[in-house]
C-alpha cells in the first residue's frame, strides 16, 4: 500500500525541513514501502525557499486529495511574526483530511496558532522553544526533545531533526528494521543520542527582569565554579533563601539549583569543545568531580562527556 504524504511549503520555508524528511520517505520506497510525496502551497504557485531554491511543483490544497500524513515545514518568520491567515487556512484544510499531522522546526507555530496543540506535548527548534511556550501557554513545550508524538500530532526540533521525525513515522508504519535500514542508507542515527541542548551553548532561560536577580545571575555566569549554593546566593543578594527561590520560580521558571547546574553544564560543554580534559572541565565549570559531571551529562543530555567531545569537538575534517 502506498501512503500519501503532503508537505505544506510557502515562501521563506527552510529547504532542509522539506528535503530531509522527503528523502526518508523516498528511501522507504526503495526498501519496498512506498510513500507518494507531494508539495502543496497556499496558492499553487512557485515557492522560493529561504536559501533561494525554487520549488516549482506545488499544487494548491484543493488538488492534494486525501492524505495519510501532512508535514508542515518551518521558516524563521513563523517564529518571529507568526503565520499569516492564508497559511493558517491552508493548514486547516489539509489537516482536516490528514490521518496524522506533523511539523518540523517552527512549523509547530502553525499548529499552535490553530489550537491543535492545546493541552498537548510539543517541541520546536531550541532557539524558538521559549517563544512558543510564551505565545501559546496551553501547549506543553518540551524544549530538549528531538521529536514528540501526542495523539495524531507529531512535532520535531530544528531543521535536521525532521529526518529523525520521518524515521520515527516510518518506524511506526513499517517497523524498526525498516527505519534502521533507511538510517544506515542515509548514514544517520536511527535514534540520535541526547536532546537539543547538546547542540546549543545558549541558555534556554530568558534574562531575569529584576535588578537583584539579574545581578546574581550575571555573577554565576561570570564564574560558574564559585560557591553558588542557595545559602551563598541568598547571602550575596541579602535576601532569605525562601525569597530567592520564589524569585527564581517567578522570573526564570526554575529553581536556583537547577539554573546553576544548567549554567555549569553549558560551561562544561564549551570547555570540552575547546579541548579541555573531562577533569579540567568538571573543575572549571563548578561540578568538581568527573563523576558529578558524568551524572549531569546523563541527566540532561543523555550521553557522556567523552561521547559528547568525540562527536561534537571536531568534524574530523582537518589535515591529517
Amino acid at each position: 500500500m502506498t501512503r500519501r504524504v503532503a508537505f505544506l511549503v510557502f515562501d521563506g520555508v527552510t529547504l532542509l525541513d522539506v528535503s530531509g524528511p522527503m528523502e526518508v520517505f523516498h528511501q522507504a520506497g526503495r526498501f519496498g514501502h512506498p510513500y507518494a510525496t507531494t508539495l502543496v502551497s497556499p496558492d499553487g504557485d512557485t515557492v522560493t525557499t529561504a536559501n533561494g531554491v525554487a520549488l516549482t511543483t506545488t499544487p494548491a490544497p484543493d488538488f492534494a486529495g486525501p492524505l495519510g500524513t501532512l508535514v508542515i515545514a518551518g521558516a524563521d518568520h513563523l517564529a518571529a511574526d507568526g503565520p499569516d491567515e492564508h497559511l493558517l487556512a491552508t493548514a486547516t484544510a489539509l489537516a482536516e483530511r490528514a490521518q496524522r499531522v506533523a511539523s518540523v522546526c517552527s512549523g509547530a507555530f502553525v499548529l499552535a496558532a490553530l489550537g491543535l496543540l492545546d493541552g498537548r506535548r510539543a517541541t520546536t527548534h531550541w532557539r524558538h522553544a521559549h517563544a512558543l511556550a510564551q505565545r501559546h501557554p496551553r501547549v506543553r513545550v518540551e524544549p530538549d526533545a528531538l521529536h514528540v508524538h501526542d495523539g495524531r500530532f507529531h512535532t520535531s526540533a530544528g531543521i535536521s531533526a525532521g529526518i529523525d521525525l520521518a524515521l520515527a513515522l516510518v518506524e511506526h508504519d513499517h517497523g524498526a528494521h525498516v527505519a534502521r535500514d533507511i538510517a544506515r542508507e542515509l548514514v544517520v542515527f536511527v535514534q540520535r543520542p541526547g536532546g537539543q541542548s547538546q547542540f546549543s551553548t545558549a541558555l534556554a532561560t530568558p534574562p531575569a527582569r529584576g535588578d537583584l536577580l539579574r545581578a546574581l545571575t550575571h555573577a554565576v555566569l561570570a564564574d560558574p565554579a564559585a560557591d553558588h549554593s542557595l545559602p551563598a546566593m541568598a547571602a550575596t543578594a541579602a535576601v532569605s533563601t525562601r525569597h530567592l527561590t520564589r524569585l527564581f520560580h517567578t522570573e526564570l521558571h526554575t529553581t536556583p539549583a537547577r539554573w546553576v547546574e544548567r549554567v555549569r553544564l553549558d560551561r562544561a560543554q564549551q570547555l570540552l569543545l575547546d579541548g579541555h580534559t573531562i577533569t579540567n572541565a568538571a573543575r572549571h565549570s563548578g561540578f568538581g568531580s568527573d563523576e558529578t559531571l558524568r551524572r549531569a551529562f546523563a541527566r540532561h543530555l543523555g550521553t557522556t562527556p567523552s561521547e559528547y567531545r568525540a562527536r561534537f569537538g571536531s568534524t574530523g575534517g582537518g589535515p591529517s
